[in-house]
């Protein structure tokens, strides 16, 4: 299958055409404004799919509203009736070609001209109103707040915030890819005459910001956003792809001494949180026990031995771990326990609680194994 898209290096388009590469489409016929003209005639000639993504929504003059969104629409779709190509047209427009202003109405002219287009040819022609689309490679301080409010809060710079009431109705960038990638395939999500993203976030601007900034202040107190929530999860992975360069990494505070060292990762109120844990040759770390808290080791470097004892008993477990072994060992409730290095290089392990550990109510007693 040959595929036309036009805006190609546009946010959807980019998106749009790494995902079709990802699935092993190959002939892909990337058209922008910077495109030799002349190409449009091949591409129109051969293309099976249009995906019609070009289009400006905040040019310079008034007038470039109805040039961008309207006049290169129908210079498109005369060229495929001159080379007599009917293949399915998708064009992307906006919620607002409901409303009465310059951008609105270039839409909807876009569209009236795609229906008729389809009414005179016979082709199949897919119209989707977008609302406001969010996600990574959307340009920041033009027209998406979400990308504007991800690239000031990631450089601490000032955002402004006029109406936190006011509710967005958002769809995200990966949903548009899939659904688009379905049209593509003859299962669109069509509702009346028009297309839709199944996929659709309603949220007010205020809890949007909200959730940024937490987002900005997870890295102080190692903690991680709500990944249950789908709108979290995708708010999230679209902040991080506007942190600046330089500013990928974070440091750890690390709580050192001369048997080693250990250091908080990631903390959750409802799955816990996981540390790493550092100890020199020889050094036993713990001889403590927990009444509910419970735990997980997992030594990714070096070797040692972890032991147990029951509460009361005199009898003691020992399991011998090592990096060169992956392996999972439970630290039960009621159990003491503690962990020593036996080899002669530093001992590394993973250790998960099952809740972050809080300094008013540690759960944690000390007993020697």
């Amino acid at each position: 299958m040959k595929i036309l898209v036009t805006g190609a290096n546009g946010f959807i388009g980019k998106n749009l055409i790494s995902e079709l590469r990802n699935r092993g489409y190959k002939e892909i016929f990337e058209y922008d404004i910077d495109t030799d003209t002349a190409l449009l005639e091949k591409y129109c000639k051969e293309s099976n799919f249009v995906f019609h993504l070009a289009g400006v929504n905040r040019p310079p003059k008034e007038s470039e509203f109805m040039e961008g969104n309207f006049d290169f629409t129908s210079v498109l779709l005369d060229t495929l009736k001159k080379q007599n190509n009917t293949c399915p047209v998708m064009i992307s427009s906006s919620i607002q070609a409901e409303l009465d202003n310059p951008y609105g109405r270039s839409k909807k002219a876009g569209e009236d001209l795609l229906f008729n287009y389809g009414k005179e040819t016979g082709a199949r022609v897919l119209v989707y109103r977008f609302p406001n689309v969010f996600g990574k490679w959307c340009r920041p301080n033009y027209n998406s707040v979400v990308a504007t409010f991800c690239y000031n809060i990631a450089r601490d710079l000032p955002i402004k915030v006029n109406e936190p009431s006011v509710v967005m109705i958002l769809v995200y960038i990966d949903d548009v890819v899939e659904e688009l990638i379905n049209a593509l395939g003859g299962n669109e999500n069509k509702v009346g005459d028009f297309c839709e993203v199944p996929v659709v976030h309603t949220i007010s601007l205020g809890e949007i910001v909200e959730l940024l900034y937490s987002f900005k202040k997870s890295r102080e107190d190692c903690s991680i956003p709500n990944m249950a929530d789908p709108f979290t999860k995708k708010l999230y992975s679209t902040y991080l792809s506007y942190l600046p360069e330089e500013r990928f990494s974070y440091e750890l505070k690390m709580n050192v001494d001369k048997r080693g060292s250990f250091t908080e990762f990631i903390k959750t109120p409802d799955r816990g949180q996981v540390s790493v844990n550092i100890s020199k040759p020889g050094v036993t770390k713990g001889n403590h026990w927990h009444h509910t808290k419970n735990e997980k080791f997992l030594v990714v470097s070096g070797s040692g031995v972890i032991r147990f004892k029951m509460i009361g008993s005199d009898k003691i477990i020992e399991y011998y771990v090592s990096g060169k072994k992956m392996e999972v060992v439970d630290i039960p409730t009621g159990y003491t326990h503690h962990i020593e290095n036996l080899g002669e290089e530093d001992m590394v392990t993973i250790m998960w609680a099952n809740e972050p550990y809080d300094p008013e109510k540690p759960d944690t007693y000390y007993l020697e194994v």
